[in-house]
C-alpha cells in the first residue's frame, strides 16, 4: 500500500480531472482544465473511459493536490463513490474529489456524504470553480 502523501511544495496546484466510465463526451472537461490553467494551476488531464482504479493510480503517480471528476452520463454517485473508496484503500483519502457536470440538484447532498468536497453542476461561474479548487489544494497543503 503507498505510503499517504502530504503536499507541502509551493508549486502551484495540481489537480486531476478525470472522465470515469463509458461517458464519451469530455468538451466540459477540457474547458475547466483550460480555465485551471489559465488560473496558474498545473492540470492533468487523463482522457475518456477512465476506471476509478486508473483514476486514483494517476492521481498517486502525478501527486495531485485535487481529484476532479467529470460526468454527463448520470453515473457519478456509483463512480464516485469507488473513486472515493480506492483513494481510502490506497492510504491517501486526504486528497480532496470534486465533482462537475451534469449533476441534478438532488444529488448534490448525496456526494457530498459520500466525501465530495465540492460539486459544481452545469453553469457554475468559472470563479466559483478556480477559488474552490484552490481552497480545497491550499486546505491539503497545509
Amino acid at each position: 500500500m503507498p505510503q499517504k502523501s502530504v503536499a507541502t511544495r509551493h508549486s502551484p496546484l495540481r489537480v486531476l480531472i478525470a472522465k470515469v466510465g463509458l461517458d464519451g463526451h469530455d468538451r466540459g472537461a477540457k474547458v475547466v482544465a483550460r480555465f485551471l490553467r489559465d488560473a496558474g494551476m498545473e492540470v492533468i488531464y487523463t482522457g475518456l473511459h477512465q476506471t476509478p482504479t486508473q483514476v486514483v493510480q494517476s492521481a498517486i503517480q502525478e501527486d495531485v493536490d485535487v481529484v476532479g471528476l467529470s460526468f454527463l452520463s448520470g453515473a457519478h454517485i456509483g463512480l464516485t463513490r469507488k473513486v472515493i473508496e480506492e483513494l481510502k484503500a490506497q492510504g491517501v483519502a486526504d486528497k480532496p474529489v470534486v465533482v462537475g457536470g451534469t449533476i441534478v440538484d438532488d444529488d448534490i447532498e448525496a456526494l457530498k456524504a459520500l466525501g465530495v468536497a465540492g460539486v459544481f453542476p452545469v453553469g457554475t461561474p468559472a470563479p466559483e470553480v478556480v477559488d474552490a479548487i484552490r481552497r480545497f489544494g491550499a486546505q491539503r497543503v497545509a
